[in-house]
């Protein structure tokens, strides 16, 4: 006799304000990921526009607003611009190291720093080592730190930390659920972009189809970054679709003419969300 089928239980948040648009609220519907079948789940939904925070899965589900649509590159196809080669060479020489989910010392200092300047009024700038533990470690699911380090000295000892990524493994791409960097290494101009075109890389060896980005906001300045990756597509009413190139080029322009400013980085990042603490 076969065991019955258990749907997972789903859960709605009370309306908070939107951390990335102003003047909205916010609202997420999530589920708990746990058991054996916790990566079945959580590719399916991933599917269908789920985060992964934790052991908990969410997306917007928010009351007359779908300004937060889910972007993934499509990895086999993916051509580097000009200025995307440019980094790929820069930081050629980073030794990128696929490490198990569990969290050091290192990698927290390394976040702290990057929180500082990149996201000083996000909520993440209160966690604590034990709470940075909590977000790496507690996954249900196959997952992985990617650590990117400069070459070492005495070619024994490792090199400098300069960037990490906790990701996914789904089995139809790579998820980055968060990447951090030290956005005070002058010599290294543009290592978040090159974490993620170096996860682009990666899911094409592994003959992955997809590096799922998260949420794309459009007039969201901190989020614009995400539409700089081609051939991109995005989640609708009728599932996923190619954005048009001529509508990649629109948002492209409108994010180069609009950069990122200080202001802009008051928030928090898309990946994190407080349903995930406590």
């Amino acid at each position: 006799m076969t065991a019955p089928v258990r749907f997972p239980r789903f859960f709605v948040t009370s309306p908070a304000p939107c951390p990335y648009l102003p003047g909205r609220s916010e609202r997420k519907v999530f589920t708990e990921l746990k058991g054996p079948h916790a990566d079945s789940l959580n590719d399916a939904l991933g599917r269908i526009g789920f985060r992964r925070s934790q052991t908990v899965a969410y997306r917007p589900s928010c009351i007359d607003c779908n300004a937060c649509v889910s972007v993934r590159v499509v990895a086999s196809e993916f051509v580097a611009s000009g200025t995307q080669k440019r980094t790929l060479k820069a930081h050629g020489d980073l030794v990128a190291t696929v490490c198990r989910p569990w969290s050091t010392s290192e990698q927290f200092d390394l976040l702290q720093r990057y929180l500082s300047v990149r996201h000083p009024e996000g909520g993440m700038t209160t966690m604590d080592e034990v709470d940075f533990a909590d977000m790496v470690e507690h996954t249900p699911v196959t997952s992985y730190v990617v650590e990117y380090r400069e070459p070492s000295e005495d070619g024994v000892k490792p090199g400098r930390l300069v960037g990490a990524c906790l990701t996914d493994r789904q089995c139809d791409g790579l998820s980055m659920i968060y990447s951090f960097y030290d956005p005070h290494h002058e010599g290294r101009q543009g290592l978040g972009n090159y974490i993620i075109l170096d996860h682009i890389r990666r899911a094409h060896e592994m003959g992955l189809a997809y590096v799922y980005l998260g949420y794309w906001v459009e007039g969201s300045p901190r989020m614009q970054y995400k539409v700089r990756y081609r051939p991109m597509e995005k989640l609708g009413r009728s599932g996923w679709e190619r954005i048009a190139s001529t509508e990649q080029d629109r948002l492209i322009a409108a994010a180069v003419s609009n950069p990122r400013s200080r202001d802009d980085a008051a928030g928090p990042k898309d990946g994190m969300p407080a349903i995930a603490k406590g």
